[in-house]
């Protein structure tokens, strides 16, 4: 095994170890103490607790069993390794800390439980590695049914807080949800990053003047493919290019005037990009004011 992959390998390791961390303060500090539940086998776990003198670590344990023999059939061995590996550590931090409450403030708790266990989470998925057992459930039954992941564990979730209404209180179940909507939306961010892209096809007769308007104006990278216009099986056709590019939210109006100034007929296509790597994205193509770009 060479070095790069030796260091990659503890690079993953100590931020799992990391996401581990985080995620038992949030429990141990915020939600155990006070009774609040967080989503999945992480909600599970917390509402038995409630109900029976048995140490967290256990129960996160038990119920995790069924998640990860499923995992085995469903995903790669290498991330249901690293999911018990994970599981493993947080349950023996769980049982190994003792952080005083920090608040009894009950939005604070939802609020700050919330966000550290979903960066916790996010941090340890990010890596290759699942705390929380529910998210295998959603792939197993995606697979199986073609089912919505984020739907599935959604429905998994309103059963648990359903559940919660009527064995402890209607109130510790709204602000179960808070605490799970809080660490939802803090896992995707980790998960995906702060930064907003969007993806952009532009389809114009005026594709050269347009990719030059984009490079020097933006700055962004350029896919460029060919294609062709018609109407009909006989009708006229015509070859341009079809401009592809990424960019930022923030730029997304920016680049609708630029397109609209030079064709008001382009066609424009919009679509949301969930996962962005390499290629030409923060950097500016000509950073000197002025320095005009040839059209080609």
């Amino acid at each position: 095994m060479s070095i790069k992959n030796v260091t990659t390998y503890l690079s993953e390791y100590f931020q799992i170890f990391v996401g581990i961390v985080l995620t038992s303060l949030g429990l141990k500090a915020f939600l155990l103490p006070n009774g609040f539940l967080d989503g999945g086998v992480t909600g599970i776990a917390l509402l038995v607790r409630t109900q029976v003198d048995i140490n967290m670590s256990y129960l996160l344990l038990v119920f995790s069993i069924p998640f990860l023999i499923l995992g085995y059939f469903t995903v790669s061995k290498r991330i249901v390794i690293k999911s018990i590996i994970s599981i493993l550590g947080l349950a023996l931090f769980i049982h190994l800390e003792n952080f005083q409450t920090i608040t009894n403030d009950k939005l604070l708790i939802s609020i700050f439980g919330g966000l550290l266990v979903g960066s916790g989470i996010g941090i340890a998925i990010r890596n290759g590695s699942v705390l929380d057992g529910s998210e295998i459930l959603g792939v197993y039954l995606n697979d199986k049914f073609g089912l919505s992941i984020g739907k599935i564990v959604l429905f998994f979730n309103i059963i648990l807080f359903t559940i919660t209404a009527f064995v402890v209180s209607v109130e510790v179940a709204l602000y179960s949800i808070l605490t799970y909507i809080i660490a939802a939306k803090v896992t995707d961010t980790v998960i995906e990053g702060f930064e907003d892209f969007i993806g952009v096809t532009i389809v114009s007769r005026k594709h050269k003047i347009i990719k030059k308007a984009i490079l020097e104006e933006l700055g962004v990278g350029l896919t460029i493919y060919k294609g062709s216009s018609g109407f009909g099986s006989n009708g006229k056709s015509e070859d341009f290019d079809i401009i592809h590019s990424i960019i930022n939210r923030i730029d997304i109006k920016k680049m609708y005037r630029i397109v609209q100034n030079l064709d008001e007929n382009a066609f424009i296509v919009e679509f949301d990009v969930n996962s962005v790597k390499g290629g030409v994205l923060r950097h500016y193509i000509n950073k000197k004011k002025n320095k005009k770009l040839p059209i080609i």
